[in-house]
Parts: C-alpha cells; sequence; structure tokens
C-alpha cells in the first residue's frame, strides 16, 4: 500500500509541476504568447510554427488550444490557421516530452533551489514568475525520478502483474485507458511521461504503451473540446476539428501496429526511449500529413457545429467589418453602428421592466437571458474591435471619437447589468412575496421608467448626430428628471405616513428601483457632456458621472 501511495503520490507531483511552468510561463509571456497566436497568420507553415513554440513554452497544448479558440469564438482568427496551430501544438506537446525524459537528474535540485530563492524574494516579478517555472521544471524531472523509483518493486506485486495482464495490446482498449489518464490528469505530457517511465520499468509492454500515448493524445483532444462547452460555436469548431485529427490518427495506426511493434523491438534502445521516440514520429508525421487537409477539415466542422440560431437577430455582431480597420473613419463608424445595436438592447430591456411593473410581460425571464447574453457579445465585439486600433496613429478627432464610443459602450453594459438586477427584484417581489405596489406608487414608477426611456433615446441621437443643442436638451431632461425622482421619494414616504398598506410592504423594493433609475438616468445622459466639452474625452466616460450614478 505506501508503494502504491508513492507512486500516485509521484504522479500527482509531475501533473503539478507541468501546472506550474504553464502557470508561470502563462503571467510572464502571456500577452506575447496571445499576440504571437492571435495575429492573423495566413501561411499555413507559419500557423503551424507559432503551435509549436508557444506549446514548447507552456508545456500544454491544452493551454494552447484554450487562447487559439478563444481568439476563433472572437472572431479575431479563421478556422483554417487556428487548426494549423492545433496540429503544431501536439507536436510541441511531443518535443517537450523528449526533452524532460533527459537525463537531467542534476538539475532537479539546482532548478528548484534558485526557483524558491527568486520567487519567494521577488514574488510579484517577472524573475519571480520566471522561478516559479523553474520550480516547475525542477519538480517534473524530481516526479521522473520518483516514478521510477516507485514502479520497480510494484512490477514485483502478483496483484499489479494481474492488473497490467489485463492491456494485452488491444490498442482500442489501451487508447481508452490513456484517454482516461490524460482526462484525469489534466495533462497529455503528464501521461504520456508516465507511460514511458512505466515501459522503461517493464511494468507495461510496448505495444500497451503505444496504444497509452494514442489514447493520451485524444484525452487531450476531449479535454479541449469539453473545454469549450460554453464558447460560441466557432471556438468549439477548432476543439472538434482537433479532436477527429486525433481519432483519425488512432484509425491511421491500427493496421500498421503489430509490424511497427516488431520493427521497433528490433532497435537498440531502452523502452522508454522508444516510447517517446514513437510519441514524436507519430505527432510529427501524422500532424505534416494533416497539414494540408486543414481547409476541408474546417468545412466539416462547419457542417457538424453550425452556428446557433436566435430568434432576435442579435447573436453576433452585423457590422465590425475587419477590413474597415485600415482606414479609422470607416471603422469607427462601423463601431458606432454596432454601439446603437447595444442601445437597442438597452431599449428592449427598459421595456420588459415596462412590461414586469405593469404585470403584462410573458416570458419575462427567458427574454431577459436572451437579452443579457447579446449584450454581452455585442460588448466584448466593440471592445476588441476598438483595441485592434492604435490610438497613436489617429488624428486628434479620430481619437475623440474612438473615446465616446467605448465611454458609451461601457455605459450600456453597466445599464444593462443594472437593468437587469432591477428586473429580478421585481419578478421576486411578484412571485415569491406575492406584493404589489400601491396604484399610485406603480403610476409614479412607470411614468418614471417612460421619461427615462425617452432620455435613452435621446442620449443615443445625441451619440449619434453631437448635435449641442440636442446635448443642452438632454442635460435639461436630466435635471427634470432628477426633480421628479426627489419628488417621487418624498410622495411615497407621504403614504407611509398614511400608512397605506401596499406601500409599506413593497416600500423598499420601490425607493431602490427609484435609486436605480436615478443611475441609469445618469448613465443614458452622460452623452451630452462629451459634445459640449464637459468632460475628458480621453478618460472614460464615468469620470464625468456623478458618484451616485456609478454601479455599487
Amino acid at each position: 500500500m505506501l508503494t502504491l501511495l508513492n507512486l500516485l503520490s509521484a504522479v500527482t507531483l509531475l501533473v503539478w509541476g507541468t501546472h506550474i511552468v504553464r502557470t508561470g510561463i502563462l503571467r510572464v509571456f502571456g500577452s506575447s504568447l496571445r499576440r504571437i497566436i492571435g495575429q492573423n497568420m495566413n501561411k499555413r507553415p507559419l500557423a503551424f510554427v507559432a503551435g509549436i513554440l508557444v506549446t514548447a513554452m507552456v508545456q500544454s497544448s491544452n493551454a494552447t488550444a484554450m487562447l487559439v479558440t478563444s481568439f476563433v469564438g472572437q472572431g479575431l482568427m479563421a478556422m483554417t490557421p487556428a487548426l494549423a496551430i492545433m496540429l503544431g501544438a501536439d507536436v510541441g506537446t511531443a518535443l517537450m516530452a523528449r526533452v524532460l525524459t533527459l537525463d537531467l537528474s542534476w538539475l532537479s535540485p539546482l532548478l528548484i533551489f534558485l526557483g524558491v530563492i527568486f520567487f519567494l524574494s521577488r514574488k510579484q516579478t517577472r524573475a519571480g514568475q520566471l522561478g516559479r517555472v523553474g520550480i516547475g521544471l525542477g519538480l517534473i524531472i524530481l516526479a521522473l525520478e520518483l516514478i521510477v523509483q516507485a514502479a520497480t518493486p510494484i512490477t514485483h506485486a502478483q496483484g499489479v502483474k494481474v492488473l497490467f495482464a489485463s492491456l494485452t495490446g488491444d490498442i482500442m482498449l489501451d487508447a481508452l485507458v490513456g484517454a482516461l489518464f490524460a482526462m484525469i490528469s489534466y495533462s497529455s505530457l503528464a501521461a504520456v511521461l508516465l507511460t514511458a517511465t512505466l515501459a522503461g520499468a517493464e511494468v507495461i509492454s510496448l505495444p500497451v504503451a503505444i496504444g497509452l500515448v494514442v489514447g493520451a493524445n485524444i484525452g487531450s483532444g476531449m479535454l479541449a473540446f469539453i473545454s469549450t462547452s460554453m464558447q460560441n460555436a466557432a471556438g468549439r469548431r477548432v476543439a472538434l476539428g482537433s479532436l477527429l485529427y486525433k481519432l483519425i490518427g488512432l484509425l491511421l495506426i491500427i493496421p500498421v501496429l503489430h509490424p511497427l511493434v516488431a520493427w521497433m523491438d528490433s532497435l537498440s534502445f531502452s523502452a522508454q526511449e522508444l516510447v517517446i521516440g514513437f510519441h514524436l514520429l507519430y505527432n510529427t508525421l501524422r500532424c505534416l500529413i494533416m497539414l494540408p487537409t486543414v481547409k476541408p477539415m474546417g468545412r466539416l466542422c462547419n457542417t457538424l457545429l453550425p452556428d446557433r440560431e436566435n430568434g432576435n437577430g442579435q447573436v453576433r455582431p452585423r457590422h465590425l467589418d475587419t477590413s474597415a480597420l485600415e482606414t479609422p473613419s470607416l471603422a469607427l463608424a462601423n463601431a458606432a453602428r454596432e454601439t446603437l445595436r447595444l442601445g437597442d438592447i438597452v431599449d428592449n430591456l427598459l421595456e420588459a421592466m415596462l412590461g414586469a411593473l405593469r404585470g403584462t410581460q410573458t416570458a419575462l425571464p427567458q427574454q431577459v437571458r436572451a437579452l443579457g447574453e447579446d449584450a454581452d457579445v455585442l460588448y466584448n465585439a466593440i471592445k476588441l474591435y476598438l483595441a485592434q486600433m492604435s490610438r497613436e496613429d489617429l488624428s486628434e478627432q479620430d481619437n475623440r471619437r474612438w473615446a465616446e464610443i467605448i465611454e458609451l459602450a461601457i455605459n450600456l453594459k453597466l445599464a444593462c447589468d443594472l437593468i437587469e438586477r432591477m428586473l429580478r427584484k421585481v419578478q421576486q417581489q411578484k412571485t415569491s412575496q406575492r406584493r404589489e405596489f400601491s396604484q399610485v406608487g406603480l403610476e409614479e414608477l412607470t411614468g418614471l421608467q417612460e421619461q427615462l426611456l425617452a432620455n435613452l433615446r435621446l442620449g443615443l441621437s445625441v451619440f449619434l448626430s453631437a448635435d449641442p443643442e440636442s446635448a443642452r436638451l438632454l442635460l435639461r431632461e436630466k435635471r427634470r428628471f432628477r426633480a421628479q425622482e426627489r419628488r417621487l421619494a418624498h410622495a411615497h414616504v407621504s403614504r407611509l405616513q398614511r400608512k397605506v398598506v401596499q406601500s409599506i410592504e413593497t416600500s423598499s423594493l420601490h425607493l431602490e428601483l427609484i435609486a436605480d433609475m436615478k443611475r441609469l438616468n445618469s448613465l443614458f445622459c452622460s452623452s451630452a457632456y462629451v459634445v459640449l466639452g464637459g468632460s475628458d474625452t480621453g478618460g472614460l466616460m464615468l469620470d464625468s458621472v456623478p458618484d451616485e450614478a456609478r454601479l455599487p
């Protein structure tokens, strides 16, 4: 039992070491790696090499997959180069497995010693994070040594022999076991290194080891596909294509398995070296053979995972044309049009709020959830689109318009979140607490809500036209709204004094809704300050919004 525990702890240390290296590299070079991967790589060989280099640095093809699927999901990368990068990631994993199985026992204590010193003394600096990477590499090398030591006595245990005897070289069964281990350890690299170590200790035979290695590749593909379950269809298609390539690799290796094993047995190398060599050769040949097929694979994945249809037609941005980025004025106009679509979502949410107050709205939770998801999609798309424009290259006028657009988008997203919370409060009162506003109180709230809706539409008009007269009108409406809000709050307190039962039961919610509407009004009217020159357009619009308008 103690020997088995030692083996399990060594495997755990191996997984932990790969995790530390991955997180350390991403913290130090994460932005650079994202920039490398995020480039528009039209040439497949360039994308393939980028996948190899990035994966070799982060020690994980899963980490590369998460970066690539994120870029594709956000529309920053096409499907074809993304699949080429994923093929390169498989080769990068195989290369690192070969490096880590060299005789580096002398390096482990040195890396851990220096890594701990740098990490503890300069934790928040780049040197400290590189120390973290050194610790991880040292732990990986140490874990491999401990696995060999722990596996040696296990090979003589009768129960273990019976357990591994069930793996008789049936590649389908062995691949399944290898895939499961890669998923449990969350690292195909750890699974391959452990397989090579067990083969070197003669715990498993060479045919079994080959099946486990092929299965570990499939397991990493399944991990990547599962990890993208919350992304849109575009991001999931990349992970699906990578998984299909690995399954095709399994089908290709089945007919040549026995001749391949016989040829490998004739070589004068250790079992561990043969397993690592096979992993590197298999992944390299498989990926090079399949590299020319990335475009047909992309079409197949598009067929298998089509884009999600949405009834309101607002799932994806319509106007953010990346080809217009070279023309700043056109790109800014596109971003402004998309921001107005975000304003339309806020308009719809306010209409839903009116319906909720009046009790005429049906299927409210589903509608609000759909609108919230659409708002998130458009807001993130607008941010990323504007981020691709270098402000240093813009004229003063374009630079000011760039700031206006991002500021309005931020304010509208804050408004969406606030309205969603208001709707949840109203819905909870009607469904859980079974309480209703007084007739007078309801009329006050709906009237204030209608005034708020009018100010939103006027604010969007001011943003679009930049008309000073409309901006001054918007500020007058803002002051009128605030005066109305104070009057209605006082009127509600007067009803409390008269002991109106419905007003007493809904008092907290009534006053909270008025305060929330006040915050929304400040967000909607902030565009007037930009037009009239009353705010610093180089900063966020929130800087010009009064404190009470900011979300808690």
